[in-house]
């Protein structure tokens, strides 16, 4: 791994992981995280170098959410979906836009989110309900996004709205200030991955211009599948991986910090041991898997697709079984919270619910790998 994930390591032990339990205890949006993450520039990760970006990939994109994972699922998580939006921009946004929205983001510390979940259509977000009534060259949008990541904190939502093309959607970027956009705040309680900050974005005849529309008309669906799926599954393995990782670090050391009255630890027992040791390979195969497929993503492998599913699948799976491994490690100290491997076993249930689901993405894998289309 390059110098991406060893800094990002660095930055989250000072920048990230003090907050990390407030953000769950009090389902609090770790905002002082997200505005060092401006400040030492990793927000702009994805942004070209001629707009004042990094001008990074799909690689980088990977290793940076690892990395932040294996301090605070939340903030990984949320961090992930900024750059998933960036990147549609990047690939398709006009450059006008382009240079509205990269400059708040190197200037300002500004950052995105994604809004494309909506209560009808629930992990298949690509099919979207809310209505987009086009007068001239404005749009009207009525309608809800059930769960929308990071809201009020990002100065920038990403929608899915159907086209004027029939059977067909467009993506669009609103800006947080549009009037007649608003969020239903206090509605979510989730089990784990508490500081996302989701809740419902309502549309009351927010109006749009063209301008504001990510590429040409009918093309979100493209986007969808050719940048919103590689980033984004690929990121949620790189968070699942890192939750997971989080798990074998915390469990390790308390087997061998607890101490018996003869001096011997909780890691001299050998199921401890065999407990550990299926903790650490199954995150070690977890990132590796998720890393593997970053770098086939980004060289444009012919099993470039199979290899991110699969990895997203595979971790996600992973950081609930190595939590469920690590809570018998932790005894009581973990069951009551005195250890934090309760909060990552909590999070580690997101990944197989969140849109795909592991359910419709194990589907996926299943076409890709015998040469049918999806979804």
């Amino acid at each position: 791994m390059n110098n991406v994930y060893q800094e990002g390591k660095d930055f989250a032990k000072s920048y990230i992981l003090p907050y990390t339990e407030l953000t769950d205890k009090e389902s609090k949006f770790p905002e002082e995280s997200f505005k060092e993450l401006g400040d030492k520039g990793y927000l702009k990760l994805l942004v070209p170098e001629e707009y004042g970006g990094s001008g990074k990939g799909l690689v980088e994109h990977a290793e940076a959410c690892l990395a932040f994972a294996e301090s605070c699922s939340t903030t990984a998580l949320c961090y992930m979906m900024h750059n998933v939006a960036l990147m549609c921009v990047i690939t398709y946004g006009s450059d006008e836009l382009k240079k509205k929205i990269f400059s708040g983001i190197v200037e300002k510390g500004e950052f995105l989110a994604l809004a494309f979940s909506e209560i009808g259509t629930g992990t298949h977000f690509y099919n979207p309900e809310i209505s987009a009534e086009v007068n001239g060259d404005n749009t009207i949008f009525n309608g809800t996004k059930s769960m929308v990541t990071s809201a009020t904190y990002a100065s920038y939502y990403l929608v899915l709205a159907p086209s004027v093309e029939e059977g067909k959607i467009n993506n669009w970027v609103f800006p947080i200030e549009e009037k007649g956009l608003s969020f239903e705040m206090s509605t979510w309680n989730g089990l784990g991955m508490r500081g996302n900050s989701s809740c419902p974005m309502h549309f009351d005849n927010v109006t749009l211009d063209s301008s504001y529309r990510i590429g040409e008309e009918g093309s979100g669906e493209e986007q969808v599948f050719n940048v919103v799926a590689p980033f984004f599954i690929t990121g949620l393995g790189s968070v699942y991986s890192g939750t997971a990782m989080h798990m074998f670090e915390e469990v390790s050391k308390h087997a061998v910090d607890r101490k018996y009255p003869d001096e011997s630890s909780l890691s001299n027992i050998e199921t401890v041991q065999t407990h550990i040791g299926h903790i650490y390979k199954n995150a070690a195969a977890a990132r590796a898997l998720t890393l593997d497929a970053a770098n086939a993503g980004a060289n444009q492998e012919a099993d470039a697709l199979a290899k991110i599913l699969a990895a997203r699948i595979f971790a996600s799976e992973a950081a609930i079984e190595c939590g469920t491994l690590a809570m018998r490690v932790g005894g009581g100290k973990a069951y009551n919270k005195a250890l934090p491997i309760e909060r990552l076993l909590r999070d580690s249930y997101a990944g197989q619910v969140m849109a795909p689901s592991s359910d419709v993405l194990t589907v996926w894998l299943g076409k890709t790998l015998t040469g049918q289309m999806i979804p």
